[in-house]
């Protein structure tokens, strides 16, 4: 997968949460299918036990380059968690719509952020469909985090995704990336290139990613099929 004007790569990755079934009655085979895939990225969404899951990592030939965990909690205990995984950047996964665009929201992920240096990490935030691409950009610059644009969600809340990235710019670096029908039904999602995203061009405007993150929040099919699916697909790009 090509990324950039640059031709740089845009390294493929899976969000954990979509097998969360599987990796919480079997971590270790779990992860051992995702390799057999191909993948060699993975993004936990639980640091709970990170030597565990280190240890999991590393005999199967994987990184953890990000992880999800709530920035708005124990942080040194999450940060500590994140740095033992050898994870780079930690996502907070959501904020309620009700309280998107509180100015305390904003100055939680700024605290975050300056904690996170101390531990060489970088923070970001993950949307929904709820948040408008002019609210990310606003949170973005507010707190100093980065932010992994989930494309799908962003197309389903209304906004012409490519463009979008065009006007964030720099402050993506990570892109989640699944497909369906563009509506708000998590059963309805599908493997990457199998539904209505626009794929390709978002892949071309996510200049400044490094990382791209397949993902299902609910899948009618086979799970570990259906990534890796995505992850051909992704792969032709």
């Amino acid at each position: 997968m090509q990324a950039g004007h640059d031709g740089g790569k845009l390294e493929l990755s899976v969000q954990l949460y979509s097998v969360r079934d599987a990796v919480a009655a079997d971590l270790e085979g779990s992860l051992e299918r995702l390799a057999a895939i191909g993948l060699i990225n993975v993004e936990p969404y639980d640091l709970g036990d990170p030597r565990r899951l280190r240890a999991a990592l590393d005999a199967n030939g994987l990184a953890a380059p990000s992880a999800h965990a709530r920035l708005d909690g124990d942080l040194d205990a999450v940060l500590e968690a994140a740095a033992t995984v050898g994870v780079r950047t930690v996502i907070h996964p959501m904020c309620d719509a009700e309280r998107w665009g509180d100015d305390a929201f904003a100055e939680t992920l700024a605290a975050a952020a300056k904690r996170a240096e101390g531990y060489g990490l970088h923070v970001g935030y993950h949307n929904h469909w709820w948040e408008s691409g002019e609210s990310l950009e606003r949170l973005a610059d507010r707190s100093g985090a980065i932010l992994e644009l989930d494309a799908y969600w962003a197309a389903v809340g209304g906004e012409d995704v490519p463009a979008l990235l065009g006007r964030l710019g720099e402050r993506v670096r990570l892109l989640h990336l699944k497909d369906g029908p563009l509506n708000r039904s998590n059963e309805e999602q599908l493997p990457l290139g199998h539904g209505a995203l626009p794929v390709p061009e978002i892949v071309a405007a996510a200049t400044a990613a490094e990382l791209g993150v397949l993902e299902f929040d609910a899948y009618r099919g086979d799970l570990f099929e259906g990534i890796a699916a995505g992850f051909e697909y992704a792969r032709t790009l």
